[in-house]
């Protein structure tokens, strides 16, 4: 008997519609780069192999598997045509012997000292700065030393509250041992920092100075200079496969447009799983419609693709993004260091970052030091999607790390979450110092300071269950209306109907859950180490900002409720979560812990009825019975 999926199941009460197969070809081919036999002329049998990439995609044909040994490929594979359905797919798979990289850069040694420039500095002798005049053969068409970052759709920039300069640097980059240097806008700036670059107006010469003022005769110097690992020319290649490859280096730009190191360039039912990618640019996988721009047709597909496995290293503003992609499976992947770039408001600024998405199931990621970006970004017209037992982990300069933006129709299932630690993203010095009680009969707090686990904007029907959302800034759950972002046919967003059931809100800094109106509900949560007006309704003003017994009196929400005081640690790298007792109890006066009913004990904590529609805990593991923990866990132990 097949064990059923509980995690699979969509917030309607359907099951996540699964489409792959298990995978038949009629034809091999084989491609190797460190082979002497290897040759694009050959016929790519085992005996016979190709030496590129590039030649088996020009010839691969549905139902064709394409076996690639182990080796460095720097080349953009571009495949001349798709599969035809899910029995027979075109597949790029690692033949298994070792890693095989897909490079978008190129290794150059033609370095010499640079002269003619200054560095504006009195003591110039021990800084060591190299020039490397770039080929115009690596090119082929595309120099992204001449392109800058942000170059096509750059109409929703807010240029008065961002700092243009990372927009308007340069595409290309340099890498030494593999790791990208800085660029810096000016020349003489690489006499006050190490680790730097800097190129020339006309795209056709840089200038670097490596860390230590090290030699680059002894290290390995590469320069981007494609766009693309693994993208076809042709729009709408469907039933593409690529698994076990590792892509690096490419000269994406800022979306939009979305174009990855890795693109589906708006076809369907692709699979990448297993796949390595770092130090892109900008973006690291696109599966979606591109951009707004293009035409679309009534019969078009997009997305319906699958994302699995995968490690998304360090890219430089998004790590998937897709337009419109429905019906996406993004699960046991890990994404960290997205963001570098600092261009979150170029708006597609994300680890994920999708729009309009149906049907989804996002489950069992890990998101982890995202900077400036959200982990997760869902961006208007959203339905039906499930967003379950991943690790939403250790922001930097976070606003949220979860973001619903203006979706007004159907349901949305939050649940099984780890969110923790969202440092939020805003100017200390903006924030008002308000010495002695000046700052007491407010009606409205500064909207100055963020950091939210879970943030919406006229959004409408959220269902937030069973998560533990600890060390935000600001709050757990903050949603806000936007009455007046509408588009043809549309109306405003309320930001009403939300549910937050059986939650873990920990140590967040200034409320666990703010709702914009009295118009949502509130069930089962435990508020561990929250202090001070932690449960907040914003509208009517005056804003009002209560404990869970006022929460329970004036508004009947968590009638189910619990406070309690003990410690919650999270270890973000090995991914284990303990339940303990606190050494010291929380500063109260008179009976405030008597009236709270404060529980100190994990183990004392009481189930609360069952949320709908979540059956199981993070790991999978059914829930039975009527009732439940609060959280993603079976129990408030030691979890791993």
């Amino acid at each position: 008997m097949e064990k059923k999926d509980y995690s699979a199941i969509l917030p309607d009460g359907s099951s996540f519609h699964f489409w792959e197969k298990d995978p038949v070809y009629a034809r091999e081919l084989f491609v190797s780069a460190d082979n002497p036999a290897a040759s694009d002329e050959n016929d790519g049998s085992k005996d016979a192999p190709f030496r590129t990439i590039g030649r088996a995609a020009a010839v691969a044909e549905p139902g064709t598997r394409v076996r690639i040994h182990a080796g460095t490929y720097r080349e953009c594979v571009r495949p001349a045509r798709g599969g035809e359905d899910p029995d027979h797919m075109i597949a790029y798979e690692a033949y298994g012997d070792g890693e095989v990289v897909v490079s978008a850069s190129e290794e150059v040694t033609e370095f010499i000292p640079s002269e003619g420039w200054m560095l504006r500095m009195k003591d110039k002798e021990d800084v060591r700065i190299w020039e490397y005049d770039l080929d115009p053969d690596l090119f082929r068409g595309y120099n992204p030393f001449c392109a800058v970052n942000i170059i096509h759709d750059r109409l929703f920039i807010e240029y008065d509250k961002t700092d243009m300069t990372t927009y308007l640097n340069r595409r290309g980059c340099v890498f030494c041992d593999g790791k990208p240097l800085e660029q810096v806008p000016l020349y003489y700036l690489m006499g006050q920092r190490d680790n730097t670059y800097w190129v020339e107006a006309n795209g056709m010469k840089v200038h670097f100075r490596l860390a230590g003022d090290e030699d680059p005769h002894d290290h390995k110097i590469e320069v981007t200079v494609r766009e693309q690992c693994f993208a076809p020319d042709k729009p709408f290649l469907n039933y593409i496969r690529v698994k076990g490859l590792t892509f690096a280096h490419a000269a994406t730009g800022a979306p939009v447009p979305q174009r990855g190191m890795l693109s589906a360039y708006r076809g369907h039912h692709w699979i990448i799983e297993d796949c390595t990618f770092y130090w892109s640019n900008t973006l690291a996988i696109d599966v979606g419609n591109e951009c707004w721009h293009h035409t679309h047709r009534p019969d078009e597909m997009i997305g319906y693709s699958v994302i699995r496995g995968c490690r998304i290293l360090d890219a430089g503003v998004c790590g998937i993004a897709g337009l419109f992609a429905v019906e996406m499976l993004i699960e046991d992947n890990i994404i960290e260091g997205t963001g570098w770039q600092k261009m979150e408001l170029s708006w597609e600024a994300g680890a994920i970052k999708l729009h309009n998405s149906v049907n989804g199931l996002i489950r069992r990621n890990v998101f982890r030091n995202t900077l400036r970006a959200d982990h997760l970004w869902l961006d208007c017209g959203n339905e039906n999607n499930r967003i379950t037992c991943n690790w939403f982990l250790d922001g930097i300069e976070q606003r949220e790390a979860i973001f619903i933006e203006c979706t007004r129709d159907g349901i949305n299932l939050i649940d099984n979450n780890i969110i923790w630690n969202v440092p939020g993203r805003f100017d200390l010095a903006k924030v008002p110092q308000e010495p002695g009680s000046s700052g007491w009969y407010k009606l409205r707090e500064t909207d100055a300071v963020n950091g939210y686990g879970v943030y919406g904007e006229g959004t409408d029907r959220l269902y937030v269950a069973h998560n533990l959302i600890g060390k935000c800034r600001h709050s757990g759950y903050y949603l806000k209306p936007v009455g007046f972002r509408m588009h043809g046919m549309e109306r405003g967003g309320t930001s009403r109907d939300a549910k937050i059931f059986n939650n873990i809100f920990y140590d967040c800094g200034e409320a666990a859950i703010d709702f914009p109106t009295r118009d949502n509900q509130a069930e089962g949560n435990l508020y561990v180490r929250m202090q001070g007006g932690y449960l907040r309704v914003m509208y009517p003003e005056p804003e009002v900002c209560l404990n869970l017994p006022a929460w329970q009196e004036f508004c009947g929400f968590d009638r189910e409720g619990q406070n309690a005081w003990f410690d919650i640690d999270v270890d973000t790298e090995k991914r284990t979560v303990e339940f303990r007792m606190a050494k010291e109890g929380p500063f109260a006066m008179g009976r405030q812990l008597e009236r709270l009913h404060m529980i100190f004990d994990p183990e004392q904590v009481k189930p609360v009825a069952a949320a709908e529609g979540v059956p199981c805990d993070i790991t999978g593991t059914p829930r039975t019975g009527e009732t439940a923990l609060p959280g993603p866990f079976l129990s408030l132990s030691s979890v791993k």
